[in-house]
């Protein structure tokens, strides 16, 4: 009987004896630091959106987090809703405040209840929609993700060098620069992340303290200004009527114009994002944490009542105290009309230190963005076996996307007008996602009444995304190319990753590992694959007669039989647990998963590395066309089972002796 002791195991182990598993190699210094926190699950790099935070923080603290993402956009969202809407931007405004409060605010406080760990609506259609149509559905959202994300970099950036160039102490040769001024910004922000991110929480809540204590200063100024000077109103009033004729028509022009002003309801996904972060109550239930709920609810709800207060406001002092020409492409109020109200009533002193806090707070709202896009690909696109392994890192991501960001500026040349359809449709589809997410969710529950208000709020976020990818297509073509990308990346690497070991554990219970260990103490474990299709006693008596026969396994050899339950062929990870049972009086290893191949393998490895055996299985030869058969495994993870094992097994383990062995007959 071979021994199963490490000390007593020959170099270079064989069939039927003990092993010792092998270290792997080490890179060099450069790919160590490259691909350094490849499992980063501490927090240190991801900030605003880590996944496992090392401490938690109040709910108003974490909104601050969503904040220089949500209130940031005051920096640009009052000159673009000037810009798309003209004299009609105050009323489209409030129809927009009415959809963010009755809209966007209730399905994501139920996106916080079913979707707590930070995922947000994405995973929750994932769980809704499986297989492969699921997994393509989501892909397609992490296109229009993905358009949100790096359009709030690079909008965020352009907007923070429109800021600056327009500052009156700033230098002349700023002027005509914005493109290398963005970049710079762009760069200083993928710096920090290669570096390294902490204390987000703690710059979030200065950042978005100061300004909107700064923009309470300037909006009740403007706001001061407009009612000792009541004829601001009146010519706004008497303009407004010739224009667009009686109330009905503006009504109704407003009605039609408010999509256009889509991005007042960025962060609401961002909100969700953050959850981890919340500090929850001691006695917090981890699979239904209340207390951590509850401060996301509190969160969403404060953050939407004063954004829409601002957006009211803003909306309404910048229409009546700016003439329309400066909100046009470069004019002084375009991409800045607050800033242009700071410095026109408050000073050059006062405006710069305004424009100094919006800059500040546009280029944390880009590093929260990436930290955003640093842990949406890891969560997806790895696991669906769609990206290669070190896009789960976070230093070559961070080098990617600031590519991308590049890219984009120098196409758009760093224009806030020109990126802000792109950033609208990003935002809308998401937020669409989100509210056919909830729909389904109560629809499943049996909640008709839910149903029917989510189905309506679906609706409405329809319309407006559809009527904005009419009036500004740029932003689909935008999201296309996204998605296109990630969808030929995720094929090209889906199928290049074909015969890599999938399972992120194996795990055997105690009858199966009973199982290995019994015929480890004699030397050999023969595994026979079995299809699990049919299940009486004739057919595992002719199975194991069969293979006898033809593998040529000695009548004495104990064996035992290795099913694959299907299960989801669409999932690329999977955690395999492995039960034993005995079925007909055999001996049966039963494993749930949707790639066979590949799990087989897994299981075999695990085998060899708790008993120190290195096992044999036995295949029947699969009929078919064997291209047929490829695309078969390749779609449903079946097909040519026996060498897509073994070229599994050639790919994990290079020594041959160490590998276990893999017989065809």
């Amino acid at each position: 009987m071979a021994s199963t002791s490490a000390e007593q195991a020959p170099e270079l182990p064989v069939p039927g004896q003990a092993h010792e598993v092998a270290k792997p190699p080490k890179g060099g210094a450069f790919r160590h630091w490259l691909l350094s926190g490849l499992i980063d699950e501490r927090g240190t790099h991801q900030g605003p959106h880590a996944r496992r935070p090392e401490r938690t923080h109040s709910w108003w603290q974490v909104m601050c987090l969503t904040g220089v993402d949500y209130f940031s956009t005051l920096g640009y969202q009052p000159a673009i809703a000037a810009l798309a809407a003209g004299l009609v931007s105050p009323f489209a405004t409030l129809v927009l405040v009415a959809l963010t409060l009755l809209g966007a605010l209730p399905v994501y406080r139920r996106v916080a209840r079913e979707s707590f760990k930070g995922s947000g609506s994405i995973a929750m259609l994932e769980r809704l929609l499986p297989w492969w149509a699921g997994k393509l559905f989501v892909l397609v959202l992490l296109g229009f993700a993905a358009t949100d994300f790096m359009i709030t970099i690079t909008l965020s950036a352009a907007d923070a060098s429109a800021h600056a160039i327009e500052n009156p102490y700033t230098p002349t040769w700023f002027h005509g620069n914005q493109v290398g001024i963005t970049l710079v910004l762009l760069a200083l922000l993928a710096a920090v992340f290669l570096k390294g991110f902490r204390e987000a929480i703690g710059i979030a809540v200065i950042l978005v303290a100061v300004y909107l204590a700064l923009n309470v200063i300037v909006v009740a100024t403007a706001i001061a200004e407009v009612f000792q000077h009541p004829a601001t109103i009146d010519a706004w009033w008497t303009a407004l009527f010739i224009q667009h004729g009686d109330p009905i028509m503006i009504v109704g022009i407003a009605l039609l114009v408010f999509p256009k002003l889509a991005l007042g309801l960025s962060g609401f996904e961002t909100g969700v994002a953050v959850m981890p972060q919340i500090k929850g109550k001691p006695d917090d239930d981890p699979e239904n944490p209340k207390g951590r709920i509850q401060g996301a609810h509190k969160l969403l709800t404060t953050a939407a009542i004063i954004m829409s207060i601002f957006l009211i406001t803003s909306s309404f002092v910048t229409t009546l105290l700016i003439p329309q020409k400066d909100f046009q492409a470069g004019g002084p109020a375009n991409g800045r009309a607050l800033a242009y109200l700071a410095h026109e009533y408050l000073g050059n002193i006062f405006g710069s230190v305004y424009d100094l806090s919006t800059i500040l707070i546009l280029w944390f709202a880009g590093a929260s963005a990436m930290a955003g896009l640093l842990n949406l690909v890891p969560r997806y696109l790895p696991r669906y076996g769609m990206a290669p392994q070190w896009a789960r890192a976070v230093r070559p991501l961070v080098l990617v996307f600031t590519a991308i960001a590049f890219v984009i500026t120098l196409v758009f040349q760093a224009s806030v007008d020109a990126q802000g359809g792109a950033y609208a449709t990003g935002v809308l589809v998401l937020i669409t996602s989100a509210s056919l997410a909830v729909t389904l969710s109560a629809y499943r529950k049996h909640q008709p009444k839910r149903t029917v208000v989510y189905a309506i709020i679906t609706a409405i976020f329809v319309y407006t995304t559809i009527v904005n990818i009419f009036e500004r297509p740029d932003g689909l073509r935008i999201a296309t190319l996204f998605i296109i990308g990630i969808l030929v990346i995720s094929l090209v690497s889906r199928i290049g990753r074909s015969f890599q070991l999938r399972a992120t554990s194996v795990n055997f219970d105690v009858t199966a590992l009973d199982f290995i260990l019994e015929d480890a103490e004699e030397g050999e474990i023969r595994i026979i694959s079995h299809e699990p299709d049919v299940d009486t006693d004739k057919e595992y008596i002719q199975k194991a007669k069969d293979e006898r026969k033809f593998s040529h396994i000695p009548q004495r050899s104990r064996t035992i039989f290795l099913e694959v339950l299907p299960s989801d062929s669409s999932d690329f990870e999977e955690d395999l647990m492995v039960h034993g049972v005995v079925k007909h009086g055999y001996r049966v290893l039963q494993v749930k998963s949707g790639n066979v191949p590949n799990t087989i393998a897994a299981v075999l490895l695990e085998a060899r590395d708790i008993s120190g055996v290195v096992p044999t299985i036995y295949f029947e030869w699969t009929e078919g066309n064997p291209i047929s058969n490829m695309f078969r495994f390749l779609i449903t993870g079946v097909g040519e089972v026996a060498p897509v094992t073994r070229e599994v097994l050639r790919e994990a383990e290079k020594d041959v002796k160490r590998r276990p062995a893999v017989h065809v007959s």
